[in-house]
């Protein structure tokens, strides 16, 4: 099971990376579940157009399917609220499930782990990242 595990240490890098690897390895129909604080209710309100919403610990999980109007927000969408760090997604967690991977966007798209890579997948993902050498951590394993 390939996969990849990606940080971004740059704040101040544009979101098109997590946009070009939403597009490619997200789609509709896909098993879907978001993760929002408890305190993030304008989140927990969007998110539960994809899904329903259930109560943990801290957090809210609202399980469905990926939408087309899903895809469009996490394609065309920027999070306004920047104040603390540079979000990639208003989510805090996006996690989807296919037949191509395991896909986690975490820490509002600052950090991603792909899993069930094919070496075509890890080859797309680390094109996507050479043009930003300095700005993120990286892991790739092969096996």
């Amino acid at each position: 099971m390939n996969s990849i595990s990606v940080q971004m240490i740059d704040n101040t890098v544009s979101s098109s990376w997590w946009k070009n690897l939403v597009h490619h390895f997200v789609r509709t129909g896909d098993n879907l579940e978001i993760r929002c604080w408890k305190e993030e209710t304008e989140e927990i309100k969007a998110a539960s157009r994809y899904g329903k919403p259930k109560e943990k610990r801290n957090e809210v999980s609202i399980c469905g399917t990926v939408t087309d109007d899903l895809l469009l927000e996490l394609s065309d969408g920027e999070p306004t609220d920047k104040s603390i760090y540079n979000k990639m997604t208003k989510y805090f967690t996006i996690n989807v499930k296919n037949e191509l991977c395991n896909f986690c966007s975490a820490h509002y798209g600052t950090e991603m782990y792909i899993e069930n890579l094919c070496e075509d997948d890890i080859c797309f993902v680390e094109d996507v990242f050479s043009q930003f050498a300095d700005s993120f951590s990286i892991s790739t394993k092969r096996y």
